[in-house]
């Protein structure tokens, strides 16, 4: 009774077709093995033809294969569930179907049919079940043979277009559907075909026979089919439409967009330029945007919609087009443009409502006046079909008019259209608002600004860098918070990041004061104690001087108080001296994630007198990343521990993206909110090495005869770099800087090239005093040395370390400074 209930349990929905064969002889050795049971099981057909099945059974099963053959001999046949085992080791649950047979010759054998049970839920349908599955799906199901000509497809495809299924036998994917690019999804099958990966998920834009003038998306999955020796036979694809999902995105793509990009400036017309720029083409195929010229001055206008009475008038103040024959009939940006009485664009602004039109007369005039050439153009000669026109309305005041074309067989404007059209204007007209307000005050900060922030960051070899600054004053963008990147000699760079003590213009000016302190003296190459200790002194002295000419009363303005950090770095060995008056100390993050803060002694804020400033130096991985801020980044206006900022920066860089510009302004979004309570900036430096084969050094005898032999040996170096155009100069150079060593310092002699963004030549003596540059006359014999390098470099200077000085020059790489 229990072998007739396995037998039920077995064959209830055994399909054959999909069963795996395999034949064994009258003694259960396999003698015939075929692709199939190698995908099932792993095994290669040499691996077990001449083998015993009962090897590749669970021990269990193994032990009963010799009654169950019998009982298969004697009833006839067999099936029941058994657990075979993978050439891996991992245990196949399995239906097995045992039928004898006669073989050529008259020779006994079993025809044995296995049927894998794990991870097939539907093991038990039918194939008629199955296919009626695929066939009523409401999904669009096609196969294609390997010539990709249709060969079968279900009902649900013809909600595409194309006709039945019966009228695409033969055809391909062009000539069923000619509005869709085929090259691209005939490519997308012949990947599936040629390496039988699966292709899920993929996203066409068309036009399809249901509906050649509408734009639609579809998403398209293709899966290969083979026979039963794995050779492939076609590619089976399914169909999905997804237009609504498609435009729905394309609208938060385009609001997405809009935020982005409107707004960015307080200046009118670059705000209205914006707004046309991020509408084509999402949007519409031509856009306009007028303003009322009182808008542009800055005037101060009544709310409400303009009156009947008043006499409209207008400045084109943006426009983009998406084909190049349409802007010859629209006016100039800045120019002046009036739109007939009782036309649309005049009742826009008159009503303060939205208006849209699907299909536009095509007879009709368009509706501005004095076109260009003096002869107005039809719709039907511009193209244009349909159209939305929305006012810019912000805070209650109408500001002008936006108006939306679409042209030739794109689709008509709809609600949802004007709906969308709608909130990016409004969006926009607040930006307008906001610049037609603070104009005035807007083109004073932004001279100031553009005069004391770097545009941008000097090119280098030292550092990869990239900078976020977020001020809190948000009328004018300026702040007192401050960074810099200074290129230095050797290679080396100094970062800066600093902040003095309020906000505005105010704050500004101290701030710009500071930075071109800081800028003269890191070009003497200062150690970053003594720079800090001399921008102290020039703090103080300013301070008193401002002071005594200050009437009573007056609040005292400037940089005291002021925080700074000042950082250098060297990317030839990778060494980083720091020292922080009043400023927080940097995080470093290492190249596997970690981070961490630098244990840097707090000197005192400059201009407020103190002990004197210490300097840490360390040694940085390759990749690491330096973090200076600003205190701005750890607080938001209210009392926290240092700790809980510090640990809220931590968990910031540990999330960021190992893009260093995408990375630095998520960490100021992560920490700082839009309207921050104090300046914010973060300067992030992510460290390189240069190459030991770009440096090269020799230690040269304080010997006069060894100048020719420096000469010859730099030669070989720049010849081995591939620098022979600088051969010359940097052989005059090398003569000077040594010869002048030599004779006027004591102790070893160094000579040092650095081959970066430029070449540099260094030599290191034992000397405390520094060279000066001489104008000799025309009979003096000597004096011209240093005169001749400054002629020759692009820069050239002296630095001190602790057992002497370096003279260094610099020739371009790279072509002229900028």
């Amino acid at each position: 009774m229990g072998a007739d209930k396995e037998r039920d349990v077995a064959r209830r929905g055994f399909d054959v077709a999909d069963a795996v064969p395999l034949l064994l002889d009258a003694h259960g050795m396999v003698s015939g093995w075929t692709a199939r049971a190698e995908r099932l099981l792993g095994y290669q057909a040499a691996e077990v033809v001449g083998r015993k099945f009962a090897d590749l059974l669970a021990p269990e099963d193994a032990e009963r294969l010799p009654d169950l053959v019998e009982r298969c001999r004697s009833d006839g046949d067999w099936a029941g569930p058994m657990t075979a085992r993978h050439r891996q080791g991992r245990p196949v649950p399995v239906v097995v179907r045992a039928t004898p047979t006669v073989a050529p010759r008259g020779r006994s054998s079993l025809l044995v049919l296995l049927s894998e049970l794990a991870g097939s839920a539907g093991w038990d349908m039918s194939r008629g079940t199955l296919e009626q599955m695929v066939a009523g799906s409401p999904i669009g199901i096609a196969v294609v043979d390997t010539d990709l000509r249709y060969v079968w497809s279900n009902a649900a495809l013809e909600q595409f277009g194309g006709g039945p299924a019966a009228r695409r036998l033969g055809l391909r994917f062009a000539d069923v559907q000619p509005g869709l690019d085929a090259e691209a999804v005939e490519a997308q099958m012949r990947h599936v075909l040629t390496t039988g990966e699966q292709v899920v998920g993929y996203e066409h834009v068309g036009s399809v026979r249901s509906a050649p003038l509408r734009e639609t998306a579809h998403v398209l999955s293709f899966t290969r089919l083979d026979d039963d020796r794995g050779r492939p036979m076609g590619v089976y694809y399914t169909v999905v439409d997804v237009t609504e999902r498609h435009r729905a995105r394309q609208r938060l793509a385009l609001l997405d967009r809009a935020g982005e990009h409107i707004g960015r400036t307080l200046d009118v017309m670059v705000t209205a330029q914006e707004l046309a720029d991020v509408a084509v083409p999402g949007l519409a195929d031509f856009v306009v945007v007028d303003l009322l010229e009182t808008v542009l001055r800055g005037a101060e206008l009544p709310p409400g919609p303009l009156t009947d009475s008043e006499r409209v008038q207008l400045r084109r103040a943006g426009h983009r087009s998406l084909y190049e024959d349409l802007p010859r009939t629209v006016v100039e940006t800045g120019a002046a443009v009036a739109y007939l009485a009782g036309s649309p664009p005049v009742r826009c602004l008159t009503t303060g409502r939205a208006w849209r039109q699907e299909q536009l007369d095509p007879l009709a005039l368009e509706w501005a006046a004095g076109a260009p050439g003096g002869r107005e153009s039809t719709f039907l000669e511009l193209g244009l079909q349909s159209v939305m026109i929305v006012p810019v309305r912000a805070r209650g005041v109408t500001l002008g008019v936006t108006t939306f074309f679409r042209r030739r067989h794109q689709n008509p404007f709809d609600a949802d259209d004007l709906n969308l059209a709608e909130d990016l204007v409004s969006r926009a007209a607040v930006c307008v608002d906001n610049a037609r307000r603070y104009t005035r005050e807007r083109d004073a900060a932004l001279v100031l600004q553009r005069s004391l922030l770097p545009r941008r960051l000097p090119e280098q070899d030292a550092v990869e860098v990239s900078a976020c600054y977020r001020p809190a004053d948000e009328l004018t963008g300026l702040g007192g918070d401050w960074y810099d990147l200074i290129p230095l000699s050797g290679a080396r760079v100094a970062l800066v990041v600093g902040e003095v003590p309020g906000h505005g213009i105010d704050a500004a000016a101290a701030m710009g004061r500071l930075r071109t302190a800081v800028r003269t003296l890191a070009a003497i190459d200062l150690p970053p104690e003594e720079v800090l200790a001399h921008l102290d002194d020039l703090t103080a002295r300013s301070a008193r001087e401002e002071g005594d000419g200050r009437e009573s009363g007056d609040t005292p303005e400037g940089p005291v108080g002021a925080g700074c950090l000042y950082v250098v770095y060297d990317p030839v060995d990778g060494r980083c001296a720091m020292a922080a008056a009043g400023h927080p100390a940097p995080a470093v993050v290492t190249p596997d994630g970690t981070v961490t803060f630098v244990d840097l002694p707090q000197g005192p804020a400059l201009g407020v007198g103190g002990p004197p400033f210490e300097a840490v130096e360390l040694s940085l991985t390759e990749g690491s990343t330096l973090a200076l801020h600003t205190d701005g980044l750890l607080a938001h206006g209210e009392a926290r521990p240092v700790a809980t900022g510090r640990d809220r920066l931590r968990r910031a860089l540990e999330g960021a993206t190992t893009a260093l510009e995408q990375g630095c302004r998520a960490v100021v979004d992560a920490l700082v909110p839009a309207r921050p309570y104090d300046d914010v900036a973060l300067l992030m430096a992510r460290t390189r090495r240069l190459d030991p084969g770009q440096v090269a050094a020799w230690d040269l005898p304080a010997d006069p005869a060894m100048v020719a032999e420096a000469r010859k040996t730099a030669t070989r170096q720049l010849d081995h770099w591939g620098l022979d155009e600088l051969v010359f100069t940097t052989e005059l150079v090398v003569s000077e800087l040594v010869t002048n060593a030599i004779r006027h310092a004591s102790g070893p002699v160094r000579l040092r090239l650095i081959r970066g963004r430029a070449l540099v030549c260094e030599v290191f003596d034992g000397g405390a005093t520094a060279p000066h540059l001489r104008h000799p006359r025309a009979m003096d014999e000597g004096g011209r040395g240093l005169l001749l390098v400054s002629q020759l470099a692009q820069r050239w200077g002296t630095r001190f370390v602790p057992q002497g000085k370096i003279i260094w020059a610099e020739q371009s790489l790279t072509g002229p400074s900028v």
